[in-house]
């Protein structure tokens, strides 16, 4: 398993809304690729920013390239990103999964 990382940053003001636009577009398209196994968004408050992470879960590099494209190393963007993003890596790390574990709550 591999699990991608992505970063970048909106005005605070800016947080909520980018949340829901992140649900419209990166979320349901990770969510709909065949071999994610799981997505979340983290987001932090710093001063007035907000801080986000993407992060993915996915079976094999070849899924990630179902989504991404062939240059998996490469940050997908979608139209109205520049709208909110003040801040934005345009890279991605991988890291593979060596162990792991889930709760229920």
């Amino acid at each position: 398993m591999i699990a991608r990382m992505w970063r970048g940053a909106t005005a605070l003001d800016d947080a909520d809304s980018y949340v829901e636009y992140l649900r419209r577009t990166g979320l349901a398209d990770y969510r709909s690729t065949p071999g994610n196994v799981a997505a979340w968004i983290l987001w932090r408050e710093v001063d007035d920013r907000a801080e986000f992470i993407a992060l993915t879960l996915w079976e094999t590099e070849d899924a990630i390239a179902r989504f991404a494209g062939e240059d998996i190393s490469r940050a997908v963007f979608y139209p109205e990103d520049d709208r909110y993003l003040i801040e934005r890596d345009e890279t991605v790390s991988h890291y593979r999964v060596v162990d792991g574990s889930t709760r229920s709550p």
